[in-house]
């Protein structure tokens, strides 16, 4: 008997355990089929409150329907940049960048389109390394940076769009700087010269171009370029009068003159060749 009524006990609790499970399944089914039946908007809306709850990867999802499914639609650019701002948000730059470039080719009459392409310079921006590393992002950066300004000059986001453009071309300022440097300890004057010509040719507003011009000047001595290195030494001074360097400027200086002094002691000690009369050709007529 008592077999009999566990058995029973246990027959009930399968039965209601399996119509909770297909009660479930159905309420699953007519949620999720509610779900595809969305209208763009009504999808967009649910994307933009999993945005704000911070819930990105559900976000992507929903943005990501909009965006195939409903281009036509007056939210599908919308969607499409929040999808890029859920992968900024989430620290995926790379498939950021992408996203908001998809935006920037597909929809270009889109309101949307000068916020993208800042947050696409962004993004390299945030990919730019410590100035020891490759410079292939902060190079990109600034591309893009510059590619917003002449696209958008009047945009509310130029300012902001200048002081990662000044901190991106100093870091590859001082990236070459430290190059140069190298090739100095190295004692390869002539590449260390190349690299200082880098820092002064295009990064000449930046911080490194004081320090580059005197080791300019320094390389072109120790290759016994002296008279190059004095006309570089004396642009040097005229740019920067008051330099924190004048020390060092002053005794590169008397390095040159020395040079100079040791290149002309040479020159007026080198006997000058005598005229062999006996081999002249004879001229015409004699």
């Amino acid at each position: 008997m008592l077999n009999y009524l566990l058995k029973k006990h246990i027959n009930s609790i399968y039965i209601i355990f399996l119509f909770i499970t297909i009660s479930t399944i159905i309420v699953g089914c007519g949620s999720n089929e509610a779900i595809k039946q969305l209208s763009a908007k009504e999808r967009y809306n649910l994307g933009m409150k999993e945005y704000k709850d911070e819930d990105y990867l559900a976000a992507i999802e929903d943005f990501k329907v909009v965006s195939l499914q409903y281009q036509g639609s007056k939210v599908a650019d919308s969607a499409q940049f929040y999808m890029a701002e859920c992968r900024f948000l989430r620290e995926e730059y790379i498939l950021a960048a992408f996203e908001y470039d998809v935006l920037i080719r597909t929809m270009p009459s889109s309101m949307l389109i000068s916020r993208a392409r800042f947050r696409r310079a962004t993004c390299f921006y945030e990919l730019s390394p410590s100035s020891i590393l490759a410079q292939n992002s902060s190079r990109q950066a600034i591309a893009e940076y510059q590619a917003f300004l002449e696209y958008h000059p009047t945009d509310t986001l130029v300012s902001l769009a200048e002081q990662p453009i000044n901190e991106l071309n100093t870091k590859l300022a001082q990236k070459d700087f430290e190059n140069g440097m190298t090739y100095m300890h190295m004692e390869y004057y002539k590449a260390a010269t190349y690299y200082f010509d880098l820092v002064l040719d295009k990064y000449h507003d930046t911080q490194f171009a004081e320090p580059a011009f005197l080791k300019k000047a320094e390389a072109l001595t120790n290759r016994k370029k002296y008279a190059d290195a004095k006309e570089v030494l004396e642009k040097f001074r005229a740019k920067y009068p008051s330099s924190v360097l004048k020390s060092d400027a002053d005794k590169l200086n008397s390095d040159i003159e020395a040079g100079l002094r040791d290149e002309k002691t040479k020159i007026q000690k080198t006997p000058h060749p005598v005229k062999d009369i006996n081999k002249q050709v004879p001229q015409s007529g004699n």
